[in-house]
């Protein structure tokens, strides 16, 4: 008998550790961090804690899945629609667990009145998104969704349907082909207009991140799904990125003293996570020394610019910037997160820097 708890955290933190097994590439966030985006005290994402709720799925002392379901109020408002959310959909390969899941969730929505579920979404506001449904054995990057292949097939027995299809990349650093993003020409006129970097550094990192959501704000704005990120959401997402920033990585663009463009990269956390379970333990600062000392991967979060300046070539400029900076701290790859399949110029640039496709994504959707 499939048992539906709502609340309990240590089962909805332990859950995939349970299905999925240590050999699995799944990597948890900090148990801190997920107590954090559960709790409407302290997730700006929330107004209150009626706007969402998270359940578990046990069969006698096992923990076999879980699900969170959740209004986003600000996305609702702007795009006009009724929608509810889930994510952090693990599952058991087990109809009947799935089952007993989604339709907690879909019950959750139906009653606040909302006419469709779509996920996965998970719980902040510049939110890991998607259904893993491609590149089941590439080890996720932070900020990266994995799930195993059978999960889609749960979902769609269940009449969610595939929608929004995304791509994660991943560029080696060290064969990047920085020169198919923009000829030296190009550079040099954008250096010769007045366009120039201006590291991130820690003294300087509340404003720069500041700068950075402002410009992550406008230069998203047409973006299929975006909502404005308020500072108090940024903060509270940037609080978990502060301890692990490495700023030679990072850069802001500058024309006449005044940021256009940003570009947020930090080192990829997953290694370490997986080798602390995600738990913060004696043999921590053990772990984040050793981390420090063989950072090879980097996780490219965002890059913008601002929209009076773009179509020049500020993006590409960046990345190769970024990528080169990368290349002297040692750095051997790059991922980024997901690039939706509706974003061209983004997939070009991809695809102009070497990257290889990593993982394959979908929203699922239902109408309840």
């Amino acid at each position: 008998m499939i048992e539906i708890r709502e609340g309990d955290l240590e089962a909805f933190f332990s859950a995939p550790f349970e299905i999925y097994g240590e050999r699995a590439p799944y990597v948890s966030p900090m148990f801190g961090d997920l107590k954090r985006f559960l709790s409407a005290g302290q997730n700006p994402l929330f107004d209150t804690a009626a706007d969402f709720a998270f359940f578990t799925a046990h069969e006698g002392a096992t923990v076999r899945g879980r699900i969170t379901a959740h209004v986003h109020r600000a996305s609702n408002a702007r795009f006009g629609l009724a929608q509810g959310y889930f994510g952090y959909f693990d599952c058991t390969d087990d109809d009947r667990v799935a089952a007993a899941l989604l339709e907690q969730a879909e019950d959750w929505a139906r009653a606040r009145g909302f006419t469709e579920l779509l996920g996965n979404f998970n719980l902040t506001a510049m939110q890991q998104v998607g259904i893993m449904t491609g590149g089941f054995e590439n080890a996720p990057y932070t900020d990266q969704i994995w799930g195993p292949p059978y999960l889609p097939q749960l979902l769609e027995a269940r009449g969610y349907s595939a929608t929004f299809p995304m791509t994660t990349f991943e560029i080696d650093v060290g064969t990047a082909t920085t020169g198919g993003l923009l000829a030296k020409g190009q550079m040099q006129a954008l250096h010769d207009d007045g366009f120039r970097f201006s590291p991130i550094r820690r003294a300087t990192l509340g404003q720069r991140l500041e700068d950075s959501r402002l410009i992550l704000n406008e230069s998203f704005s047409d973006n299929p799904m975006f909502v404005p990120v308020t500072r108090a959401e940024y903060e509270f997402q940037a609080k978990e990125m502060k301890w692990i920033m490495d700023p030679r990585i990072s850069a802001v663009v500058e024309k006449d003293g005044a940021p256009v463009g940003s570009v947020i990269a930090i080192p990829d956390v997953n290694p370490m996570l997986k080798a602390m379970g995600s738990r913060l333990g004696l043999s921590a600062p053990w772990h984040l020394l050793k981390h420090r000392l063989q950072r090879r991967r980097a996780v490219v979060i965002f890059q913008g610019v601002k929209p009076e300046h773009q179509g020049r070539g500020l993006n590409p400029l960046m990345l190769a910037h970024v990528l080169g900076q990368m290349r002297q701290a040692g750095y051997e790859t790059a991922g980024g997160t997901w690039i939706a399949d509706a974003n061209a110029a983004s997939l070009r640039q991809a695809e102009r820097a070497g990257a290889r496709p990593l993982h394959r994504l979908h929203l699922f959707g239902k109408t309840l």
